[in-house]
């Protein structure tokens, strides 16, 4: 199967803000709350391959280059195994699916993810985060029609008050799922998400320090206040556009150049942004203070990607 690129060239749309950065702490986990936040109507990707290609240009927002590969600067504490050892990557979906099954319910975890490939659609959707674009075709979460709402028309558009209502009842969910058992899950199956961070293309480094330092750069948000302008991004064409909510962006220049993550959290409003923070705070806790009490993974697991990229 074709690599796709986990990179995305072209500028964010501002409604792929509808899914949840609370993602974090369930992408984690192994993932339960990523559909926090929701996404575009959009076909449901196939599972994406590992790549391995050269990164972008790191932008203003980017967090500080990761541990030297001497170690893991936020070591992880991965249990022994007991009974049967994690299955290789390729083969892991169905044993990811049932940990996920076993924390969330066999309802929400067939509603609202897309378990083929989980481990590698974190992790790029993790490592993406801090960039221009998080390319919603690797989401680890299914569509929803849910929409960006704008009130307003030209230069007299803003983000609709009732923008927010759209996250409050996914936010409780997200705050009533038990972080620690999720991040206990996290390091059960970490090895697995070491490999695919390493697959990526980034062997020798290690992805919880990646995530560590995703979430510090998530906790640097801004929150303006009042009303946000926004503008539809103009494309011309015969053809109308069935769904001009995805173009929308901020007509504030230093609020549109921030990350896709951090754009995420200020769409959806500063009391939500405040709660979200609140659990990413909860989260960088538990996966950055390592365990005294079990075996942390010091080394990253053997890479079977064939070119290194640089660090980040």
């Amino acid at each position: 199967m074709p690599a796709p690129d986990h990179r995305d060239l072209h500028p964010p749309r501002a409604s792929g803000s509808s899914w949840m950065l609370g993602l974090l702490a369930l992408a984690l986990a192994a993932g339960g709350a990523w559909w926090f936040w929701g996404r575009p109507a959009e076909p449901a990707p196939p599972a994406p391959a590992p790549v391995v290609s050269a990164p972008a240009e790191p932008a203003a927002s980017t967090p500080p280059p990761q541990a030297a590969a001497s170690g893991p600067q936020h070591p992880i504490e991965v249990p022994q195994p007991q009974g049967q050892p994690l299955p290789a990557l390729a083969e892991a979906d169905g044993a990811v699916t049932d940990a996920l099954v076993e924390l969330l319910g066999r309802g929400p975890v067939q509603a609202l993810l897309l378990t083929d490939g989980f481990v590698r659609r974190v992790v790029a959707t993790v490592d993406n985060l801090p960039r221009a674009s998080a390319p919603a075709r690797l989401w680890p979460v299914q569509p929803t029609p849910q929409r960006f709402l704008v009130q307003g028309e030209g230069e007299q558009a803003v983000v609709a008050p009732t923008n927010a209502g759209r996250y409050g009842a996914l936010l409780s969910f997200a705050e009533a799922i038990p972080l620690e058992r999720a991040v206990q899950l996290y390091g059960r199956l970490y090895p697995l998400f070491q490999q695919a961070y390493e697959e990526l293309g980034y062997p020798g480094r290690y992805f919880n320090d990646r995530l560590v330092a995703v979430l510090d750069h998530l906790l640097q948000a801004p929150e303006p206040q009042g009303p946000l302008a926004v503008r539809l991004l103009e494309v011309r064409g015969e053809v109308a556009d069935p769904r001009p909510w995805v173009r929308w962006e901020f007509a504030d220049p230093q609020l549109q150049s921030l990350s896709a993550g951090q754009k995420m959290l200020v769409r959806m409003g500063p009391a939500n942004a405040k709660r979200a923070k609140t659990l990413l705070t909860k989260l960088r806790r538990l996966v950055a203070a390592g365990a005294a009490t079990a075996p942390v993974l010091s080394a990253p697991a053997p890479s079977t990607a064939s070119a290194a990229s640089a660090p980040r």
